[in-house]
């Protein structure tokens, strides 16, 4: 008995489909002729429904045959018969994705019969392992992502149903040609992740940075869509190749949350200057007013000084000549005009020079320094951008050593 397979697996099925060639050959005690009695003949083929053959099943076939069924069969003179068997066997098998897409997957097919026990009907192997492979290597067509490793068999009685029965178990190796999955997956991810390295020389006014960041996350969530498409939902363990996009996702997302806070420390810095000057602005409208309402005091205050001095002026009575009383009015009033002015200039200055000294003590005392929560951004974002390298380069160097290194499991 040999077999011949032609591979191609479905990871997200976890099934193996298989074209397989079965060549059996038994004894049949009730053929038998000579052959010179027949003219020399040895052998002949007669159709396959005319004779008894084994009810050869595969146990891990999930789907019918769709292969043609070969309709003949060989007999020979001695009473040996030979059939062969084309299959496209789709198959059950447990795929170990912990190292995808560096793999090793390991796949039986077991022979059997339906109904017959081992003392009626036994399984015995053709050819031996090495042989086996070299024969498969040799008929093989095509490999298409997977590399053929080699091919074991072993003949087992198993127990089946109370009775034991006889089985052949081949058991194929085969590894996964990654060059395609690393091309179209692990290396745009690799690359995004080196476009949010490079976001942190974008600057944090405007918003740009936050936007590319937010559009780099989303690629990445699309890659692992992608690969929630090849990978079975099931499995014993996280797949090494799911770490790696959780862990960039994750870098990625740190970072984002730290461009957030460093425009948030920005804006509270602009904001902050834009308060001050709205308080100087008020400031300053409130002194322009208090000086102009002053001056039209002094203004007001300097007519009514002037109406009340002339009533004075005429309305006194004394007993001085007029000539002398008027030079003596005259000079009052002079007096009086000048100490007016004098002070009338004074409190302007006066009042500028206390409204800057509390203007400069409001200030010292709402902001501790211009730019302070920008230089706070600013080496925040330097700190942050050490760390972030630091980290990821171990992360990134940690994972791939492991996936390098993992045994099959």
């Amino acid at each position: 008995m040999f077999t011949l397979f032609l591979r191609l697996q479905r990871e997200i099925d976890q099934t193996f489909i298989s074209f397989v060639w079965i060549y059996m050959k038994w004894e049949d005690p009730h053929i038998y002729w000579k052959p010179g009695n027949f003219g020399e003949l040895h052998k002949m083929t007669v159709p396959a429904d005319l004779l008894w053959k084994p009810d050869l099943m595969i146990e891990e076939m999930i789907e019918k045959d769709k292969a043609i069924p070969n309709p003949f069969i060989t007999i020979h003179s001695n009473g040996f018969v030979e059939h062969v068997r084309k299959l496209m066997v789709v198959s059950s098998c447990t795929m170990y994705v912990y190292k995808f897409p560096f793999d090793t997957q390991i796949c039986n097919l077991t022979l059997k019969s339906i109904i017959y026990p081992e003392e009626e009907l036994q399984f015995q192997v053709y050819k031996n392992n090495t042989m086996v492979t070299e024969w498969t290597l040799q008929m093989m067509r095509n490999e298409s992502e997977w590399l053929f490793i080699n091919m074991t068999v072993q003949n087992q009685s198993l127990p089946r149903f109370h009775q034991k029965q006889s089985v052949v178990i081949y058991t194929i190796t085969m590894k996964r040609r990654p060059l395609l999955y690393i091309i179209n997956f692990l290396v745009p991810v690799l690359l995004l992740f080196g476009l949010d390295l490079a976001s942190f020389v974008i600057s944090h006014s405007g918003g740009e940075k936050f936007s590319f960041e937010v559009t780099l996350l989303i690629a990445v969530t699309v890659m692992q869509l992608i690969l929630n498409e090849i990978l079975p939902c099931s499995s014993d363990r996280i797949p090494l190749i799911v770490v790696y996009c959780i862990g960039i996702f994750c870098l990625m997302m740190v970072s984002l949350f730290e461009t957030i806070l460093v425009m948030y420390l920005i804006e509270k810095d602009s904001a902050s200057k834009e308060r001050t000057a709205d308080k100087n602005c008020s400031l300053s409208e409130d002194c322009g007013d208090e000086q102009g309402n002053y001056h039209g005091g002094v203004n007001s205050f300097f007519s009514d000084v002037k109406k009340w001095t002339h009533c004075a002026c005429v309305c006194n009575v004394s007993d001085e000549p007029p000539s002398e009383r008027l030079s003596v009015a005259k000079e009052d009033k002079r007096s009086h005009l000048m100490e007016e002015s004098n002070s009338s200039e004074k409190p302007p200055d006066e009042l500028s020079e206390a409204v800057k000294g509390l203007a400069l003590l409001l200030s010292r005392k709402e902001e501790r320094k211009p730019d302070y929560w920008t230089r706070m951004a600013k080496k925040l974002d330097n700190i942050f951008f050490f760390v972030y390298v630091t980290v990821s380069a171990l992360f990134l160097v940690v994972l791939f050593s492991v996936w390098t290194n993992a045994e099959y499991e």
